[in-house]
């Protein structure tokens, strides 16, 4: 049976970086683009840029989607951007530093939501992957239908040490533009150079190139050419010189200055077009790349200038082996600027060999010219195998990318009082003060931070600030917690409600379950037996639940207490009978309504069960906590949690508005302790969905994790998100993270 002609996509997208942004990837994917629609007119193509500063680019038209590259719900939107548009394929243009996150994982997010195949191309594939950068590999793996590397090297490395099939990759040699076998002569007056030997090195300026080796043979080479002319061409690395300012090229003239050569070295600081890069490599006689590291499997401007036909002297990097063999060019050691001069002279001298090899690397160029690539690339794009990503919605797998820890806006929030209750947008809004209950829980996450190995907000002074603020909350006379300060300090009420004092108290537990802080520990202990006596007077279930939550913590490291112990097992009765005497087949929960914070209910019995060993009390947690994330699912599989317009009343419709973030933290954590104790993969999806509730998988599609701030919104109103960042939506989202970051921990140990 003859193979079926190949069937092209209708609309291809690259995702990647775009001109004019100034970045490698950014001209490789605009030749592709050209290249391409130039062969292939009926197909559309268009591109979704990476975007690496705040203010935009002015792109060209065929960018038609613009990702910042640190928000990760900008991917998502991404994502259904080209699955709404009817995109057929996706050419993912992948190098680490692109993309957000650790080690770029922050692309995963996108990956994982398309519907349609995608081909990546890997500009970098290392020997040896840091975990992060391997954890992104083996799931961009995955996630592709096919690989595209530049270089043998490169198909090597996804084989030996990713373990891909040799099937699944396509070895596509890195573009060059198609241009005649010229003298070098031709090109140069254009650059005020004509009759002088001239060595050339462009791409974007950095200290990983290594030029200052070659400014280092430039006193032997001198010595022997006296008119020799150095052109370094190319802008300075825009990420660099955020950083450094022009530190680097400062550097590199200084080094010209010292060696008594400055007059031999012209530096053109711009970023050139295609056509001006034709016409500077066209006048060198002498290509020269002194990188530093041998692990680079490939290098654009090697290919550029040994395809176009350049003689080249070359450190001995993956690429320039496999690109320079047969004596298509000289290799000279790593850091060895006499071999380099001694390599580059003769080169000069013996026009023989220089012509023989620049004819040598011509011919060798013609199967890299941009037509011929794109013809490859069309072949790949025509014969991609689907990846099963469950419909579009991201795979739970232990390699999961979080987003990383950012406690700026927590940390803005904060005075020397305590933390702030709201927030406009993401600036504090101190009309409405503070309260008890996000003091309590920045405790908490001060805790957990702690016991990750993480002190920041100890050694700030920002954990015994919060502590101090429930310190003083506490009235020595009642027992009680007063929960609402104005911001000139003012309690509003005379007692606050059993559910903030009960957060006080888990709190407390904490601090002395977990802290090896003596001051903090010395202080918790003399707010939490007062604080625990009041404890089985409450009437509220929620306050029952947070009190057993601190009760757990306390235990941790003073299970001798028969005091807590006893308290404990009172309120694990409590809500034993709640759920006896209002549960039903159809409504198994404790109450006649679900209202906020719903989860901790059976989070807090499940931690009775599992250090009370009563299964009693584990299968009603589990089963109540069963039927909660049944309801929490939308029509698409997000987590949906019951509104605070309403909540949720007994044989009466769900609120579906406003979500709120402490209701994802709290299915989150219940969700994970549920997993830690049945080892059951389908709590960790369920917790893995309310987390990703935060980064915009939701009923609006809509991110409520702010990463430019590290704030968290306020929640979703029915058609727009609620944009201001107050204490309690940040302090949910923090604590989901450092509980989803300590699972992945547990999980990559086992």
């Amino acid at each position: 049976m003859e193979p079926r002609p190949a069937v092209l996509p209708r609309r291809v997208a690259f995702v990647g970086s775009s001109l004019p942004r100034q970045c490698g990837i950014a001209t490789y994917t605009a030749d592709l683009a050209e290249a391409l629609g130039a062969l292939y007119r009926q197909v559309e193509f268009l591109s979704v840029a990476m975007t690496d500063l705040r203010a935009a680019y002015a792109y060209p038209p065929t960018v038609r989607f613009e990702i910042p590259e640190s928000d990760i719900g900008a991917y998502r939107r991404a994502a259904d951007f080209l699955n709404i548009n009817d995109v057929d394929l996706v050419s993912l243009q992948h190098e680490f530093g692109l993309f957000g996150g650790p080690a770029g994982s922050h692309v995963l997010a996108l990956l994982r939501d398309l519907r349609m195949p995608v081909v990546t191309t890997l500009h970098t594939v290392l020997r040896e992957p840091d975990p992060h950068q391997r954890r992104v590999m083996d799931e961009l793996a995955q996630l592709s239908s096919r690989l595209v590397v530049m270089s043998r090297r490169g198909r090597e490395l996804l084989q030996e040490v990713y373990g891909v099939a040799p099937e699944r990759i396509d070895l596509i040699h890195h573009g060059i533009p198609d241009v005649p076998f010229v003298d070098p002569n031709f090109f140069k007056d254009k650059f005020g150079v004509e009759g002088r030997p001239v060595l050339l090195t462009f791409g974007l300026l950095s200290p990983n190139k290594g030029i200052e080796y070659a400014i280092e043979a430039l006193p032997a080479l001198v010595a022997a050419r006296a008119d020799v002319v150095y052109l370094v061409v190319g802008a300075t690395h825009p990420h660099l010189r955020r950083r450094e300012g022009e530190a680097y090229r400062l550097s590199l003239a200084r080094l010209a200055r010292e060696r008594n050569v400055a007059g031999h070295l012209m530096f053109h600081d711009r970023f050139v077009s295609k056509d001006e890069l034709v016409e500077f490599l066209g006048a060198a006689d002498v290509y020269l790349t002194p990188y530093l590291s041998e692990a680079q499997s490939t290098s654009g401007t090697l290919a550029y200038a040994a395809g176009m036909g350049k003689a080249v002297v070359s450190t001995p990097y993956w690429h320039a082996q496999e690109l320079l063999a047969e004596d298509r060019g000289v290799l000279v050691p790593f850091r060895d600027a006499a071999a380099l001069a001694t390599a580059t002279l003769e080169l000069l001298d013996n026009h023989a060999r220089r012509h023989a090899m620049r004819k040598r690397a011509y011919l060798m160029g013609r199967a890299m010219v941009w037509p011929r690539v794109a013809q490859s690339y069309m072949e790949s794009f025509t014969q991609p195998e689907p990846v099963d990503r469950r419909a579009g919605r991201p795979a739970v797998a232990a390699s999961d990318v979080l987003p990383p820890l950012n406690l700026s806006h927590l940390l803005r929030m904060t005075d020397d009082t305590g933390l702030f209750q709201h927030a406009i947008f993401d600036i504090a809004d101190r009309s409405h003060g503070y309260t008890t209950d996000d003091n309590a829980r920045a405790v908490v996450l001060a805790m957990l931070l702690e016991a990750a190995g993480d002190d920041t907000l100890i050694q700030s002074g920002h954990a015994a600030r919060y502590l101090s603020f429930l310190a003083y909350a506490l009235d020595s006379a009642s027992g009680r917690y007063r929960n609402f300060l104005s911001f000139d300090r003012r309690w509003l009420e005379e007692v606050g409600s059993e559910d903030s004092h009960a957060r006080a108290l888990w709190a407390l537990g904490t601090v002395l379950g977990r802290t090896a802080n003596e001051g903090l520990r010395g202080m918790a202990s003399r707010l939490f037996d007062v604080s625990l006596r009041s404890l089985l007077e409450f009437k509220s279930p929620r306050a029952w639940a947070f009190g057993l939550l601190a009760i757990h913590e306390y235990l941790r490291k003073l299970s001798g207490d028969l005091v807590a112990s006893d308290a404990r097992a009172v309120l694990a009765e409590r809500l034993l009978d709640l759920h006896r005497r209002v549960a039903t087949d159809d409504w198994p929960w404790f109450e006649e309504s679900l209202s906020y914070c719903n989860a901790r209910l059976p989070h807090a019995l499940l931690l009775c069960a599992q250090w009370m060993d009563r299964g009693d009390l584990r299968d009603v947690a589990l089963r109540s906590l069963e039927w909660l994330a049944r309801i929490q699912v939308s029509a698409d599989g997000c987590f949906a949690p019951v509104g605070s317009n309403g909540f949720y009343k007994r044989g009466q419709e769900m609120a579906r508005f406003d979500q709120q973030p402490v209701e994802a933290s709290a299915m989150l954590s219940a969700c994970l302790e549920a997993h830690a104790m049945t080892g059951e993969e389908r709590w960790r999806t369920a917790a893995q969905s309310a987390f990703d509730w935060f980064l915009g998988r939701n009923d609006l599609r809509a991110p409520v994790y702010d990463p430019a701030t590290g704030g968290c919104r306020d929640g979703l109103h029915p058609d727009r998100i609620n944009r201001n960042q107050g204490g309690e939506s940040t302090l949910a989202f923090l604590l989901s993270l450092v509980e989803m970051q300590s699972a992945q921990s547990i999980i990559r140990e086992r």
